[in-house]
């Protein structure tokens, strides 16, 4: 080889060394940087140059001319990626279910001070005390204010819960637009790094590394599928149908219900539209044809095995239900289908039947009591309103807000203005002043019946007083199943982490070991160009003579 050539040699050890020098560099100064995934140089050599083809001898004569610069690669495992973003999915959903029945059990036990167990326990204790001493107007009138305590502190609790539905319709919101936003990026990033890659001599690392860490993020909102066309970009299916499409995302839409404002995301690219590309709406600004567009099959079963159960979106949709419940919805031929899978409905309506029975059966017992003595005497007015709207009509002291409802739910039930104005018209004395012991012992037996269930699933009756009790642990016992799900998911998901920045995490001692390493090849190779340019530098010294 001619010096000159040698020469070149040496000059492609020291670009290469430099390029090293500043790899190391870079990974170095982004140690701490979210997403970054270190990167290597990759080496390969220069062209060769033929000297012989000589058929007699072993190999052909060649004579190098240095390390060629392939390129900067990413250390990634895909293996890896794809399972951590799985069960960060999942991790996801199962921390929004956690918080979901912390939030119920939090609501139960402390309101404003005080448990709405102990509204229950007071109605009680006054209905025994009616029951030692009907006649008395102060039991009577401690009643009245029982009744109106338990129904004001458990439209509380059904506040606090609907609040919390609201909480959870307003996080769905900003779900999808951050959804909608990733996924625009993520569109862009296709494009800005096929710009820079698409001369084959630069990658665009630090912007991949943007894309995975949006990808990440993504992947713990919904169940996501990738891969990778043959330019590059990144493909993203959402819930099985397409998201990111090289350059373009399909947006997410959002359909607000008029009566509840709950939003249910769906695919606009599905949605009926006109002619020019409007999405058709109906009466109620419902997109037509809603169903098929839907982002998520609500009526799927949760299970891991069928990876239903990812993405904090789906379990925040799951959690809040898609209306307000009442002891309607525990209809056993629609449950399962309407609200087994929701955790606020299914304590919406267990919550809203305690509150049903305990007033439809105090309801129940004055009228009876009435149409007991109009049957002895057509003409008595015991337990039954004197005069005003309601004349003749037996005692209600829980009534609908709505003029003509007979349904008593939390939300519309109110207290009787008259009797809770004047307890003492419950005087639970008949003709003659004999007093109805009867009526009273039957309001005390009401508490003690085992007449319900929590939901059509529990086989188990219990009471009125040890109802709510039941209700709570249902509660406690589904949020401690969740949060042992959700720990063991972390450690999953840690674990899965640990394994991929063993891979992607810049090592300081390494990058150091590597510095040094290639500090010596940069050093190697200027020496050996000092070397070249004294042996140029004397035969041309020579030859001048």
């Amino acid at each position: 080889m001619s010096l000159f050539g040698s020469l070149y040699v040496g000059v492609s050890g020291l670009q290469m060394g430099q390029n090293a020098l500043n790899t190391t560099g870079h990974n170095m100064s982004n140690i701490d940087t979210t997403g970054y995934t270190r990167q290597q140089v990759q080496q390969g050599t220069r062209f060769y140059n033929t000297l012989s083809t000589s058929k007699t001898s072993i190999s052909w004569t060649q004579v190098g001319f240095g390390v060629s610069y392939t390129q900067v690669k990413q250390v990634r495992d895909d293996f890896l990626d794809k399972a951590y973003r799985r069960e960060s999915g999942r991790s996801a959903f199962y921390e929004v279910s956690a918080n979901a029945f912390d939030e119920v059990y939090s609501l139960f036990q402390e309101l404003d001070g005080e448990a709405f167990a102990g509204a229950i326990d007071n109605l009680w204790r006054s209905v025994q005390d009616l029951a030692r001493d009907p006649g008395n107007a102060v039991n009577q009138g401690v009643f009245m204010q029982r009744c109106t305590e338990f129904l004001s502190r458990g439209q509380a609790v059904y506040k606090g819960l609907c609040e919390y539905q609201d909480d959870l319709n307003l996080k769905i919101k900003k779900q999808v637009d951050t959804m909608n936003a990733y996924g625009k990026r993520i569109a862009e990033l296709n494009e800005e790094i096929l710009k820079i890659e698409a001369g084959g001599v630069e990658k665009a690392n630090d912007l991949r590394d943007e894309r995975n860490l949006l990808i990440d993020e993504l992947s713990a909102m919904g169940n996501i599928d990738l891969r990778t066309d043959v330019h590059g970009n990144v493909l993203i299916r959402l819930e099985g149908k397409d998201f990111v499409q090289s350059d373009r995302a399909n947006e997410i839409g959002l359909y607000a219900d008029p009566d509840t404002g709950f939003y249910t995301p769906y695919w606009n690219q599905l949605a009926r539209k006109d002619a020019n590309g409007e999405i058709i709406t109906g009466a109620n600004g419902e997109p037509v044809g809603l169903n098929g567009a839907r982002l998520f099959n609500m009526n799927q079963e949760i299970s891991t095995d069928m990876n239903t159960d990812i993405g904090a979106l789906k379990s925040m949709l799951y959690a809040r239900g898609d209306h307000r419940a009442t002891y309607k919805d525990l209809d056993p031929a629609t449950y399962d289908k309407d609200i087994s899978q929701s955790i606020m409905m299914n304590v919406q309506a267990e919550f809203d039947q305690l509150m049903n029975a305990v007033a439809t059966a105090i309801n129940k017992v004055l009228e009876d009591a009435a149409n007991a003595a109009k049957a002895e005497d057509p003409n008595s007015t015991y337990m039954c309103y004197t005069d005003g709207d309601y004349k003749g009509q037996p005692f209600q002291i829980f009534r609908s807000k709505v003029t003509g409802d007979k349904t008593l739910s939390v939300e519309n039930m109110m207290i009787d203005n008259e009797l809770k104005q004047a307890p003492s018209l419950l005087s639970f004395k008949k003709k003659d002043d004999i007093v109805d012991q009867d009526t009273a012992d039957a309001l005390k037996a009401i508490f003690t019946k085992d007449v319900l269930t929590l939901n059509p699933n529990v086989r188990t009756k219990t009471n009125f007083i040890n109802y709510y009790d039941a209700l709570i642990s249902q509660a406690a016992n589904s949020g401690s199943v969740a949060h042992d799900i959700c720990a063991n998911q972390e450690v999953t998901v840690d674990n899965l982490q640990a394994a991929r920045e063993q891979v992607l995490g810049v090592a300081s001692d390494e990058e150091m070991s590597n510095m040094v390493m290639f500090q010596n090849a940069y050093n190697a190779a200027s020496r050996y160009i000092n070397v070249v340019s004294e042996l140029m530098e004397h035969v041309i010294s020579t030859l001048g003579r």
